[in-house]
């Protein structure tokens, strides 16, 4: 098995590969398809290559042609991982380096996995439909036929037609932005035609829509830069969503500027999505889309942009070859997004962000007990393996631990940015191995630093780090602690207090958390799930003293949770777990579905321990609502597939 290989692609990119990509889609909200088009330019890689294949899985192929030419083609046996390869002859008088022409036409089926189809009914306006992508880590193929592998960059080019507002991860050509919404046609009843261009090479992973009824606020220039930013949503949620990420966008990228390349692709807009959406946000080039989960009118959880914005540099620049290697998108991703943090507030804040997501790095290394590949920085799948099976915080806060390790070890801060400059310039562009990033380390330092920094390197425990397993890492990180200390002196108090049996006599009042801010009651909550789990009656008063059972911050209000399941058999997991699913399914007072999978599956993990019955009848009563990627992990953590 090599790590080289992406080993969840049919396609024969080594061969021929596509260089750019132009997408004609017409958009059928009463059918729920996409149909149209996509244009190949390929460039010859192997001399003698008789034909292309592309990834695809549940699309209805109508017709190919070559070179404008109608053209005979086939589609492999379903995979269920891989989809069907498409198999498309060529010329046979191809040369190496020659360019060529495959148009596919095609449209979507009910099986696509990159798409989600929303009712009115679950937008924030209740008016009209919705519908947006998700193409990472390998469904872009359900979008459209295409080699779908982060080893192939491709730049492309949209016209989309549809009766509402479009948005693609690319700078939009026709109609513009801050013009009159839907080009100043009637919103659902006209088709207006939007043009999009894509001039950066992104993996097919990012090629990403949304079209729905959406609104645009620009942000404010900022002298002497060449991108623009701005924020989009529904007009319900649009001055919400400026107010909390608006001002902070220009400041992000410019601070980010500072200690990187320039950014490079043109425009940064965030999108606020409805709930449904199963990440906290997804680094879509040009275009982040954001969970809604984090509008909570403070701004607390404002800093998520940051780690999207990072990943213009590590992953949308320089991007993993293949999943093997996810840890240097996502690790080099969280690991930036720290050091901005550091700059944006204090040195404190950074250690604390550390903190914080170690707790969820060391969760995730339990849960893979059993499959203990998955605790690996550098994973070796099998051919046709879900890349998604192995989805956790581990690359992120693993891979981020790393770095930091690496930052110490070679001479702190001001030696070690230098490299990570380096480093993104040397690869922006580029889809890289691990061993490479490795490479380009050590030839870096014996540069910058000859033996000495050789030395230092040779000092880590590369195989520990990278292809290690068990629940530990490989050696034992210090934070800087100064915002946690209350946080912790709060919870070693409560669990000192397990000795009183009367709860109603416990020292606590609803003030302790007057002075803590949202990361601080995390690290409190985080904290107390260190300790052996609370009696019932004690977990009950903590939730209804601090009312976290009813906050709208949900980074808060997960965290009280996984208190209360620590122990399943308790009276307080048996109370509060109706009231959990029905957050995370949207059946509370929020009215919202929670499709962000952070909260969603482990708060389902948490009450399948509980009460199974619940948890199946609870989500089988919603499964429609969740995103296809969120509907089919939650059913494999129930059991249910």
């Amino acid at each position: 098995m090599s790590l080289d290989q992406d080993l969840t692609t049919q396609a024969n990119y080594e061969e021929i590969a596509s260089e750019h990509v132009d997408l004609d889609w017409a958009v059928d909200f009463t059918q729920r398809i996409i149909s149209g088009s996509a244009t190949h330019t390929l460039v010859v890689r192997k001399q003698g290559v008789k034909h292309v294949i592309f990834d695809t899985i549940g699309l209805d192929v109508e017709k190919a042609l070559v070179e404008g030419r109608p053209a005979e083609y086939s589609l492999g046996a379903a995979h269920p991982v891989m989809g069907s390869a498409l198999q498309i002859p060529l010329p046979a008088t191809l040369q190496e380096g020659a360019k060529i022409k495959v148009i596919v036409f095609y449209k979507t089926t009910k099986d696509c996995m990159a798409l989600q189809w929303l009712e009115k009914e679950q937008t924030q306006g209740k008016t009209f439909p919705y519908l947006f992508s998700q193409c990472q880590p390998i469904y872009a193929r359900s979008l459209a036929p295409l080699q779908d592998t982060p080893a192939v960059k491709i730049t492309y080019g949209a016209k989309v037609s549809s009766v509402l507002p479009v948005l693609l991860s690319a700078i939009r050509v026709s109609p513009p932005s801050d013009g009159p919404a839907h080009d100043g046609k009637i919103i659902g009843k006209e088709t207006v035609t939007y043009t999009y261009k894509q001039p950066v090479p992104i993996p097919s992973y990012l090629i990403a829509i949304a079209a729905g009824n959406v609104r645009y606020l620009p942000c404010p220039k900022v002298d002497g830069k060449q991108w623009s930013a701005g924020v989009w949503a529904e007009p319900e949620t649009i001055e919400a969503a400026y107010w909390e990420f608006g001002q902070a966008i220009n400041k992000f990228v410019v601070t980010a500027e500072t200690i990187l390349p320039p950014y490079r692709f043109g425009v940064y807009d965030v999108l606020v999505l409805p709930p449904s959406f199963p990440y906290g946000g997804m680094e879509n080039a040009c275009l982040t889309f954001l969970t809604p989960t984090l509008l909570v009118g403070d701004r607390s959880l404002v800093d998520v942009v940051i780690h999207e914005l990072s990943h213009s540099w590590f992953g949308n620049g320089v991007t993993q070859a293949n999943s093997s290697h996810f840890w240097l998108n996502e690790g080099w991703t969280t690991y930036m997004e720290r050091l901005i943090l550091q700059l944006v507030h204090t040195p404190e804040e950074r250690g604390f962000s550390f903190v914080i997501g170690a707790k969820s790095m060391y969760d995730d290394l339990q849960r893979y007990v059993a499959q203990p590949k998955y605790q690996r920085l550098v994973i070796p799948f099998e051919k046709g393996e879900d890349p998604d099976d192995a989805y956790s915080k581990i690359p992120y806060e693993k891979g981020a631990n790393l770095l930091l390790h690496l930052e110490r070890t070679v001479g702190g801060l001001e030696v070690f940015l230098p490299y990570a400059y380096d480093y993104v310039s040397t690869f922006m562009g580029r889809s890289i191995t691990t061993e490479q990033w490795k490479a380009h380390l050590y030839a870096y330092f014996e540069k910058h630093g000859g033996q000495k920094k050789i030395t230092a390197l040779n000092s880590i425990d590369w195989n520990a780090w990278l292809s290690g397993e068990g629940t530990e890492l490989p050696v034992k990180m210090e934070y800087d602690l100064q915002l946690a200390e209350q946080a912790y002196e709060l919870a070693a108090k409560w669990d000192a207090s397990r000795s009183t049996a009367d709860a109603t006599k416990l020292p606590f009042a609803s003030s302790d958390l007057d002075a803590f801010d949202s990361n601080q009651k995390v690290a409190f909550l985080e904290r107390l799930q260190s300790y052996p789990a609370l009696p019932g009656s004690h977990v009950t008063l903590l939730g209804n003293l601090y009312q976290l059972a009813e906050t709208t911050n949900p980074e808060i209000r997960l965290r009280f949770y996984e208190v209360v399941f620590l122990d399943p058999t308790s009276s307080a997991a048996t109370a509060l777990a109706p009231a959990a699913v029905k957050w995370v399914v949207g059946k509370d007072s929020t009215g919202v579905v929670k499709g962000r999978m952070k909260f969603c599956r482990p708060v389902f993990r948490d009450v399948n321990k509980v009460d199974h019955a619940l948890a199946v009848q609870v989500f089988t009563s919603a499964k429609d609502e969740f995103h296809p990627i969120a509907r089919r992990l939650i059913e494999k953590d129930l059991g249910l597939a």
